[in-house]
């Protein structure tokens, strides 16, 4: 992802609620599944992550990235964001490299 790309989906991100919280549970295979069918669904997602979490915030987020083939938009206090392009409904249209 180019940082042209990450930008657009940061400013896209602000505009979003979270849709999922993690607790001091962390990753269950239950939050993974629902993650991935959210991103699935809407392609740009925004999770909290709640104080009780004991865990490094960017490292929850790196793993909920490697488990549900997404990437890391940001990781902004408390906030993970992350985009997986949907396989069938794709809403998001990410600009082009100059290359």
């Amino acid at each position: 992802m180019t940082t042209k790309q990450r930008a657009y989906l940061k400013s896209l991100a602000m505009n979003i609620d979270p849709i999922y919280q993690i607790g001091k549970a962390t990753l269950t295979p239950e939050i993974t599944e629902g993650v991935s069918e959210a991103l699935e669904a809407r392609e740009l997602i925004k999770i909290n992550v709640l104080k009780n979490c004991t865990a490094d915030i960017k490292e929850v987020a790196q793993t909920l990235a490697e488990r549900t083939q997404s990437e890391v938009v940001q990781v902004i206090g408390r906030k993970i964001v992350l985009y997986r392009e949907s396989k069938e409904k794709k809403k998001i249209e990410l600009p082009k490299d100059k290359n």
